[in-house]
């Protein structure tokens, strides 16, 4: 039985109880969307009560996740939207043929409450198609939130335009060339989501970044570790816990850093200097040698190093009493070889790869002596660890070598200085 004859029943059934006459078609029309609206509660109650309680309890059975994904998004309530409103349109003409005047109207408010209805059902599909995606290893890191909201955006675009032209009473075809006209404004709106959409584009062609990429982006402030990848922005979580937001398209118009490339080498690199008072650096004397002996690490080098020299210095009948002249080792020489030595000993340090203690070019503030190593771990905390035992050692053993450690006076040093000048004073 279609609608056109229950419709039929209806209005016998209304004449039947001397409902008719003159004011029949109204009482048909009241009768008729009571019973609409009956029906249309009765079958959300069945699909809200019963049926979508039965989808529930087999998608908590299976072992699948997708289909969790769609019952948590509300795909199948949207489905019943739309359901309702297809029953709701096609009882539109049925109850208002008595009323020419107001089917127009009514005719149209329901083809706009379907479209509306469509476009949430839409909007929770491709909520928990990203979801899906988001939980695959696949996907996992790739920026398809942007490419969801471009698909909303399209969506929304179309269901705007198709309700403009039911409004309007015109094609959507004529809506569509009328926005010709009105380009350069929409542009100019979207501009944001249109170079958010090209940068995502890029960024996930030339896997630029991923969510759970470690990036430093020094002009927004961004350190810490990538949350969200959306159209417009990318969300990165700071290591102190707050949250900034990066645009999309300055990470492919400016610079910033990944640190992925170091997560996924064999070591994290450890670049950092000693500052060494020039004025502390001097050849090695025998009192200097005959203590640095004491040096289990380096005694085997210090004695065919001196022995070497000595050669030298004596097949050319050096002058010893001048310490430029001939061959002599250096304080600060073989505090970076003892150094090195320290370093290779340490389990921590990847001797596989680059490593070495070098000279950086002097300053107002000394000499920087630099410790160039990568360490195996490559966690934050561990990493740290390992720096800071490095360099606790090599601060310490320092002065070992009549070196001293360059660092700017301070209050203490500078009433010393005071202090010394005025029980020098007469």
């Amino acid at each position: 039985m279609n609608l056109h004859e229950w419709a039929d029943i209806l209005r016998e059934w209304l004449y039947g109880l001397g409902l008719g006459g003159r004011n029949g078609a109204i009482w048909f029309l009241s009768v008729g969307l009571a019973t609409v609206a009956a029906v249309c509660l009765l079958l959300w109650v069945i699909f809200r009560q019963v049926l979508i309680r039965f989808v529930r309890r087999l998608v908590l059975r299976t072992q699948a996740t997708w289909d969790d994904k769609l019952f948590e998004h509300k795909v199948f309530r949207g489905l019943t939207m739309i359901l309702i409103a297809i029953l709701i349109a096609k009882s539109v003409h049925v109850l208002f043929r008595d009323f020419p005047n107001w089917i127009r109207l009514v005719s149209d408010v329901s083809r706009i409450y379907i479209i509306l209805s469509v476009m949430f059902a839409v909007n929770a599909i491709l909520n928990s198609i990203v979801s899906i995606l988001e939980h695959t290893e696949t996907f996992r890191d790739k920026p398809v939130r942007s490419y969801k909201q471009v698909a909303k955006i399209v969506f929304y675009l179309i269901g705007f335009v198709l309700i403009l032209a039911i409004v309007l009473g015109e094609s959507p075809l004529y809506i569509l060339g009328g926005f010709g006209a009105v380009t350069a404004v929409l542009i100019l709106v979207f501009r944001d989501p249109i170079l958010g959409f090209v940068a995502s584009v890029q960024m996930s062609a030339i896997d630029l970044v991923r969510i759970g990429d470690w990036i430093t982006v020094e002009k927004y402030g961004a350190d810490g570790e990538v949350m969200e990848i959306n159209l417009t922005t990318v969300k990165v979580r700071n290591w102190d816990m707050t949250i900034t937001l990066v645009p999309s398209y300055a990470l492919v118009s400016d610079s910033f850093k990944n640190w992925r490339g170091m997560q996924e080498s064999a070591g994290r690199r450890i670049k950092r200097h000693i500052l060494i008072n020039i004025s502390s650096i001097r050849f090695c004397d025998e009192a200097l040698y005959n203590r640095l002996l004491t040096l289990e690490r380096i005694r085997p080098y210090l004695k065919s190093r001196h022995a070497d020299i000595r050669e030298y210095n004596e097949q050319h009948q050096i002058d010893k009493s001048v310490l430029l002249n001939g061959r002599h080792m250096t304080n600060i020489g073989i505090f970076r070889l003892y150094a090195t030595k320290y370093i290779e000993e340490n389990p921590r340090i990847n001797l596989s790869m680059t490593y070495m203690v070098r000279q950086l070019q002097p300053n107002e503030n000394g000499l920087p002596i630099e410790i160039y190593v990568f360490t195996y771990d490559k966690k934050w905390e561990q990493f740290e660890e390992v720096m800071s035992d490095l360099f606790d050692h090599l601060l310490a053993a320092v002065p070992f070598f009549d070196l001293e450690v360059f660092q700017s006076p301070g209050g203490s040093d500078m009433r010393g200085i005071r202090r010394t000048i005025s029980q020098e004073s007469p």
